[in-house]
């Protein structure tokens, strides 16, 4: 045994080869491959992100209508938001949806990740889980088409069913009171399965452990909820509020397809009024200050999430 480490070691002496640090052009070459993969998401972030966001800012500043060059008009676009009376109406209802779709989005997503996460038949798990993540591969122009035709008022599936228990026809799309919240049904019954599928996966990886002694400790079911789930997966909940909050402020299709903003201005969010700016009244420079003041709004409330969530999100 001895001998043969003795053997095993490097020979020492003039003999010994030295270990040579690698030379610049040996490094250039084992750059290359790192280079040519982030090549593609670099040259796509900058065509499709970097460089629409730097016309954006410019044409804000602008008077352009797409057909003849864009004319500098300082701040005149910045001054008209303030005056804007439907700009204001917009962002009452993006903000409204806001405070309707994402608290029932995650809200939803983890109650049902939660009875998921329960004891029951793999076949059972599995019908659940494809039933409710389903909508989620579905275009959202055809859930939206489908929708029409639960919600209308006189032949719509709803309005049926709140006949047979004595609740007269909802004018759930060409009402001004219920036309937003009908949108918001459609954005929890679509995107709710995605929420639930991370929260599920949070959930599975919070180690037994924890459970076994809070239950030794004798925590009630809503106890060891409170103080173990939560905060072991308040990181999954914090991705999935700012994604949904995010995915929220931009709302679009959904509102085109069910309701295109009406009645008058009750349903419009910011991105369709930005739409209508820019390719319908061709006030390309307007449109895109609105952006810019979107794209602020959308800043602002992303740094306040993540000021607030050194206060509730635990990371280990």
């Amino acid at each position: 045994m001895t001998a043969t480490r003795a053997t095993a070691r490097p020979p020492r002496g003039r003999d010994h080869p030295r270990r040579t640090a690698p030379t610049r052009h040996g490094r250039r070459i084992s750059q290359w491959p790192g280079i040519l993969f982030v090549t593609p998401a670099t040259v796509g972030f900058a065509v499709f992100v970097l460089l629409p966001l730097v016309l954006t800012v410019y044409y804000s500043f602008t008077s352009y209508d797409l057909f003849s060059p864009p004319q500098g008009n300082g701040l005149t676009n910045y001054h008209h938001l303030a005056e804007d009376t439907r700009l204001r109406q917009t962002y009452i209802n993006t903000a409204i949806f806001c405070v309707l779709a994402v608290p029932l989005n995650v809200g939803l997503a983890l109650l049902l990740a939660v009875g998921l996460n329960r004891r029951m038949s793999g076949w059972l798990r599995v019908t659940i889980r494809s039933a409710f993540f389903f909508p989620s591969l579905v275009g959202l122009i055809f859930v939206a088409i489908v929708w029409q035709f639960f919600l209308q008022t006189d032949d719509g599936i709803f309005n049926y069913y709140l006949g047979l228990v004595g609740i007269g026809p909802v004018h759930w799309l060409s009402s001004s009171t219920w036309a937003l919240p009908s949108i918001v049904i459609l954005d929890v019954w679509k995107n709710v399965g995605l929420a639930m599928l991370i929260l599920l996966a949070g959930l599975q990886g919070i180690p037994k452990v924890y459970y076994e002694a809070a239950s030794l400790d004798g925590a009630s079911a809503w106890r060891q909820f409170r103080s173990v789930t939560v905060p072991l997966l308040s990181p999954q909940i914090f991705f999935v509020t700012t994604l949904y909050l995010i995915g929220a402020l931009k709302v679009f299709d959904s509102i085109v397809v069910l309701t295109n903003g009406g009645p008058g201005d009750s349903s419009r969010s910011v991105v369709m009024y930005i739409y209508e700016k820019a390719f319908q009244s061709f006030d390309f420079g307007y449109a895109a200050a609105v952006s810019v003041s979107l794209l602020v709004v959308i800043g602002i409330v992303t740094a306040l999430q993540f000021r607030v969530s050194r206060k509730w999100v635990h990371y280990e």
